[in-house]
């Protein structure tokens, strides 16, 4: 997702990366089968071929425009510039920014969106999430505005991913893929190198928490249970997936031998090199690697800024000490990870159509981009990529990008993560369940929900 100093156009890279998978489908955590399937029927009635707008003239001249982030991700310096770039530009209107969790968001979202009185304006939503709404007509049709927000040089395969017959209806935010985050001083106290190979990869993140034993739960690669997202890595590293496609139809491919080689690879990491709550999820990583709970940990670019933040991040004697590298694979070439990102949408019930679009806009100027880039995040545009400077975080976020994958484009995707037998079995491998049989009904489980 990102460039190195020796690429001189290092983002055509990651477009080229984008465009070979065709649509970019990036599955963030939804709440339950039956929200996705709530979504796709109660919200039809949200939108129309008309865009969604509240009236021939796109709304009042003024208004409160609420903007729906998620989680940390967006700085809060971008935060600021928007809210008070926006209000100079508009007279009379405000613009107030709601922070969401990505944990139950699409249960939040299935119940706003459909209030014309309850709605925000303007929504951040997981790229996979997307389509679950615009096939609903929850979103507005932005394909006329697509030129004026910056055309071809969106990031293609996020444009595409939201793009229903023909009409787009949510535009790219961010992208980017995880590399590992890690402790300098501690890899050259316990005589320890920067891992070339998988193999390598584990026996360090092991050896590292062996030469820490102080704290209890301290993680040479910090692995909570329920990362499957991470986990994912380590399946499609022996060869494995998490689904297949035959003919049309899609079967779930834990069980594979190569899948389960995979899970036993992350099984070893959970129970040797881990100190991580084994039911726990992945989110805020940079907590416990300030606390010096961590050697390694795979997290996204933009982990870095807030790890650097004089006010809230890390002790400077671990910033100062803070690495980074791609993930190596078997081969010692970068191991597959899961490609991630964002997109922003209106919501079709907004009253405020024009001036949520005036908001959208400032969201994807040069601007508010450039702050995105500069705290680690993929901007938006093509044209932009350099701001993600040559040193060694931009070298790393390439290499992890050139090789990035994406979830099984599947129509019942969204059933399955809603389902959480994802979660559910990867912390049943991390207590130390049998691997084979909790593969198994993991697949007989994902069986009834791939084909939607």
């Amino acid at each position: 997702m990102s460039d190195p100093a020796s690429n001189p156009h290092p983002y055509r890279h990651q477009r080229y990366i984008i465009e070979r998978n065709t649509v970019v489908r990036i599955r963030k955590s939804l709440t339950g089968a039956a929200v996705a399937a709530l979504a796709l029927t109660t919200l039809a009635a949200c939108g129309g071929d008309d865009g969604g707008s509240s009236g021939e003239d796109g709304g009042p001249e003024s208004a409160d425009i609420r903007v729906w982030f998620n989680g940390t991700d967006t700085p809060q310096e971008a935060r600021d510039w928007l809210k008070e770039t926006f209000e100079e530009e508009n007279p009379g209107s405000t613009l107030t920014i709601e922070q969401q969790e990505w944990d139950g968001l699409v249960e939040k979202l299935t119940t706003a969106l459909s209030s014309e009185s309850e709605t925000p304006d303007v929504v951040e939503i997981g790229n996979t999430q997307a389509p679950t709404f615009t096939s609903a007509g929850a979103f507005t049709d932005l394909t006329d505005q697509l030129d004026d927000l910056g055309g071809d040089d969106l990031l293609p395969g996020f444009v595409e991913g939201a793009t229903v017959d023909g009409k787009t209806y949510a535009v790219p935010y961010y992208a980017g893929s995880k590399y590992i985050f890690y402790r300098k001083d501690l890899l050259q106290k316990a005589g320890l190198e920067v891992p070339t190979t998988m193999e390598e990869f584990v026996d360090t993140a092991i050896a590292l928490k062996e030469a820490n034993p102080k704290p209890a739960n301290f993680s040479g690669f910090w692995f909570p249970g329920q990362d499957w997202r991470n986990g994912a890595t380590f399946i499609w590293d022996a060869g494995g997936d998490l689904a297949t496609e035959d003919g049309g139809q899609w079967e779930p491919a834990l069980s594979s031998a190569e899948s389960v080689a995979g899970l036993e690879t992350a099984q070893r990491l959970f129970m040797e090199a881990s100190g991580a709550p084994k039911d726990g999820n992945e989110a805020d990583p940079w907590t416990p690697f300030c606390a010096g709970e961590v050697g390694m940990m795979s997290t996204p670019g933009w982990v870095k800024g807030l790890i650097e933040d004089p006010e809230t991040g890390c002790p400077d004697t671990f910033a100062k000490q803070m690495g980074v590298f791609a993930l190596p694979g078997s081969d010692g070439e970068p191991a597959p990870v899961l490609l991630g990102g964002s997109d922003i949408a209106i919501a079709a019930k907004s009253p405020n159509q024009d001036l949520a679009q005036k908001a959208v806009a400032l969201m994807l100027s040069d601007e508010y981009q450039t702050i995105l880039a500069e705290a680690g995040l993929t901007p938006a545009k093509d044209s932009l990529a350099s701001l993600l400077g040559d040193d060694e975080y931009a070298a790393a976020t390439i290499e992890a990008a050139s090789n990035a994958k994406l979830t099984p484009a599947a129509p019942g995707w969204a059933n399955v993560e809603g389902s959480r037998v994802l979660e559910d079995l990867f912390s049943a491998i991390a207590q130390g369940g049998d691997v084979a049989e909790l593969a198994a009904e993991a697949d007989e489980q994902m069986s009834g929900q791939l084909n939607g």
